[in-house]
């Protein structure tokens, strides 16, 4: 069977809901619209529950799996309590450390380094200001794109929830962390920088 993560293009549809406390996603197919992957916020806490409703929203923990429709996780993306900037950790299907991502103090548009395991700068997040466009660079090469795709004007005038389009180009190497890393910074530009 295909590695999911292998494949070039995702379509992350965030869950719109009334007094959704959660963060939930599915990952979709952009080609035949179907679910690949669920990005699910379990467990959470009654305080954090409280605080997701106020306008400490963005400095309130998270504890994101990503899973395959069969239920196996592909990534983990946790983060504690954020009072400046984001200090989020990711881990692979068994739970091991595989990086994480340093939020820029200060960057317009949205700024992250992604980092490896050993906390060494893979490629750094950045967005345009201007825009809802994100790019994952390292010097002169590209290895990802993230762009936001209109909902519709009810869903954009009355939630909160976002869709984003992934596109992974093909110089990063399959079955690597870089694309878990890659997928996992898509939920931080929507719980961390765009809540």
């Amino acid at each position: 069977m295909e590695n999911v993560i292998n494949r070039s293009s995702f379509f992350v549809k965030e869950h719109t809901g009334i007094l959704k406390a959660a963060n939930n996603y599915d990952i979709l197919d952009p080609e035949t619209n179907s679910v690949m992957m669920e990005c699910r916020e379990e467990n959470l806490g009654i305080f954090t529950k409280l605080f997701r409703f106020t306008d400490y929203k963005r400095m309130t923990p998270f504890d994101v799996r990503i899973r395959t429709t069969d239920g196996r996780q592909v990534v983990r993306v946790t983060r504690g309590v954020s009072f400046f900037v984001s200090d989020v950790s990711v881990f692979d299907e068994n739970d091991n450390r595989i990086g994480g991502f340093k939020q820029k103090f200060f960057s317009i548009g949205g700024r992250f380094s992604v980092l490896d395991k050993n906390d060494r700068p893979v490629c750094v997040l950045q967005g345009k200001w201007t825009s809802w466009d994100f790019r994952f660079v390292e010097g002169d090469t590209e290895y990802a794109s993230v762009s936001k795709k209109w909902a519709g004007i009810g869903k954009e005038l009355f939630t909160s929830a976002d869709n984003y389009m992934l596109q992974i180009n093909s110089n990063v190497p399959a079955d690597s962390d870089i694309r878990k890393l890659i997928l996992a910074a898509v939920m931080c530009i929507d719980m961390v920088l765009k809540e």
